[in-house]
């Protein structure tokens, strides 16, 4: 393979270059609305992210390797911009095909250390990046059920989005819902509606078995979650199932 004359470092200042070009002033305070937490924003659209992503890829594609790829996502991840950390993440998604099992545990310590430190970067590196990982080393179906239980938000929400893509495969049907349900203990309104986005996707595979699932824990699911893993059942339903699952007065 030859070697690309970009390294990590040149791609991750070029980078960086091109969103400062694109940067919107006005459009990056509006993008704090959609969030809870204090975020940086260099207010560059999400269609242009994913441009520039491209374009950067292009540009090492065929003589980078994976570990290439890890690099940069690591350097563009420390910046507290939001599109920085996405084009980091979206060239890193490239490599797929090439992610080392080693990944599985780069992934957490960026979560724990707040390199993924709100809901949108979380969203979109985990769901492909893990689901890869999950589906190529079966074992780290066990490993990843220890991340429901650490003391960071974004480590236990990475580990409910893992599971989005893998409901469409029957064998991960069962570890998707245990996932969930490892989760109904939490506070966090980040991951109450993170394991009803789950349950949600879940249904769609097999509506019956969601509706089992949810008169199964009843008032033990938090009703954010609940209302997340309902909206695609009729009103009716919805309505009978919000009534049933109701904690029960002393």
């Amino acid at each position: 393979m030859k070697r690309s004359p970009l390294s990590p470092a040149h791609v991750a200042a070029l980078a960086l270059q091109r969103l400062a070009a694109m940067a919107d002033s006005e459009r990056a305070r509006q993008v704090q609305r959609y969030f809870k937490e204090t975020v940086r924003s260099f207010g560059v659209g999400s269609p242009q992210v994913r441009e520039l992503a491209r374009e950067l890829y292009g540009t090492v594609r065929g003589s980078w390797t994976v570990a290439d790829a890890i690099s940069l996502c690591d350097r563009l991840l420390q910046r507290p911009e939001l599109e920085a950390k996405s084009v980091g993440t979206l060239v890193l998604l490239r490599f797929h095909k090439d992610f080392p099992r080693r990944l599985f545990a780069t992934i957490r310590g960026w979560l724990a250390r707040d390199r993924l430190d709100n809901w949108a970067s979380v969203d979109v590196f985990c769901p492909q990046a893990l689901a890869t990982l999950l589906t190529r080393f079966p074992e780290l179906l066990t490993a990843i059920e220890g991340w429901a239980r650490d003391r960071n938000r974004w480590v236990r929400r990475a580990s409910i989005v893992a599971f989005l893509k893998l409901v469409k495969l029957q064998e991960c049907l069962g570890p998707a819902y245990a996932m969930a349900a490892r989760h109904f203990d939490s506070k966090d309104d980040l991951v109450q509606k993170a394991a009803g986005w789950l349950l949600r996707e879940a249904g769609k595979r097999d509506m019956e078995r969601l509706e089992k699932f949810l008169l199964q824990h009843g008032p033990t699911i938090p009703r954010t979650t609940l209302r997340y893993a309902i909206e695609r059942f009729p009103e009716g339903k919805r309505k009978r199932l919000l009534a049933l699952t109701r904690e029960k007065a002393d």
